[in-house]
């Protein structure tokens, strides 16, 4: 199903920012179909924050692409990142990714990182389980549960994105790393979405197990570089979104064993307008929810479940680089009934967004000052 842009809207002005631990409200209310709401910019100074995580009790764990973890707590940015973080490859697309808690975390202080390492034959996705022990602002007992391989050279499409089912696996995407074929090649991880238990093990029910030649942890193929996960709170399907190239975006919903199509279908064309594979459609490979032509380069996505905005209540919402905007999408079940532009132009590259504990809605931006923002709304 094809996007409907909607109008853009004038340039949002922001208040002046003073610190990197200050608090900024902007002073004009944003209008849309179902609320008005303002922009409050948590914290700025955050070098391509990427992902962000709640902690119980309060406090916000936030990724920098470029290998920090810091912790916004009490209303203002801990000047010194926590310890322990692995040492990442930051280049081209490479770096921290994502970052996500362990279902039982108020227990067990788990929680698991996904970033670009470096090993023998090249660089790839990487996911390591820690414990993290506030009091010390550090992480430890670090255990690397996954890594892609094979490794390869190049610095794009490692994917990073993580979500728990509710019967506790780890789901992982992992992109094609730039090189289409991969992302059919059942004995490479590159192009899938992992599926593991919480300790990496690899579930017995997953689709490829005991297969010759095939990689055991793959649950789903033909993806090119999802960039966005999320759990339904309904169904507790796994949904993401992945990159495509000029145009074709989609949305998944994921399903054990599927093939998605990538590079042989596709609703996009490739850079130089030519055509890739063998057009829209193909028996075997699934149709995506929804797709965007020309392309929003989608990334981070959340099912708004909070009290504070009702009428948003289990819409699905999507960040997007490209397209420099947050989509809304109704739904009507497992369809997108329509598309709702918030925020275009306004706060550049929108790269994460989260449904926080206190039914506000959160976003990171994509830049060498990224900001943590927090929307709030205004009767």
């Amino acid at each position: 199903m094809r996007q409907f842009f909607s109008a853009r809207f004038p340039v949002l002005w922001i208040g002046l920012i003073f610190a990197c631990i200050s608090v900024s409200v902007s002073a004009q209310t944003i209008r849309s179909d179902k609320h008005n709401f303002r922009v409050v910019r948590l914290a700025t100074g955050l070098e391509h924050p990427w992902s962000m995580a709640f902690l119980p009790g309060g406090g916000i764990l936030v990724t920098e692409r470029a290998g920090r973890l810091r912790l916004f707590r009490d209303g203002k940015l801990a000047a010194e990142p926590v310890r322990g973080v692995p040492r990442v490859v930051d280049s081209g697309q490479g770096g921290l990714f994502d970052v996500v808690l362990h279902p039982s975390f108020s227990r067990n202080r788990f929680i698991y990182l996904s970033y670009a390492a470096r090993g023998q034959g090249g660089v790839h996705t990487r996911v390591t389980r820690y414990r993290y022990i506030a009091v010390r602002h550090e992480i430890v007992d670090g255990r690397t549960i996954f890594d892609a391989t094979p490794k390869s050279f190049g610095g794009r499409h490692f994917g990073g994105r993580m979500a728990f089912d509710e019967a506790g696996h780890l789901y992982i995407s992992v992109g094609e790393r730039g090189t289409k074929p991969r992302a059919q090649d059942l004995s490479d991880h590159s192009g899938s979405v992992i599926r593991l238990n919480d300790d990496g093990s690899v579930p017995k029910d997953n689709p490829f197990v005991g297969r010759r030649g095939k990689k055991p942890e793959i649950f789903s193929y033909g993806h090119r570089n999802p960039q966005g996960m999320a759990r339904h709170p309904r169904s507790g399907a796994i949904w993401t979104h992945e990159h495509g190239a000029q145009g074709g975006d989609e949305i998944n919903i994921i399903r054990k064993g599927r093939n998605y199509g990538w590079p042989v279908i596709t609703h996009g064309i490739d850079y130089d307008d030519s055509k890739i594979g063998i057009g829209k459609s193909a028996p075997g490979m699934e149709q995506p929810l929804y797709f965007w032509v020309p392309s929003i380069a989608p990334s981070g996505m959340a099912f708004y479940t909070g009290d504070k905005f009702p009428n948003w209540r289990n819409s699905l919402f999507v960040g997007a680089l490209r397209g420099q905007l947050l989509a809304r999408m109704e739904l009507d079940g497992d369809r997108v009934v329509r598309e709702e532009r918030l925020l275009v132009d306004r706060l550049g590259r929108i790269r994460d967004v989260r449904s926080g504990p206190d039914g506000f809605l959160y976003l990171t931006t994509d830049d060498d000052d990224g900001s943590l923002v927090r929307l709030e709304p205004v009767k």
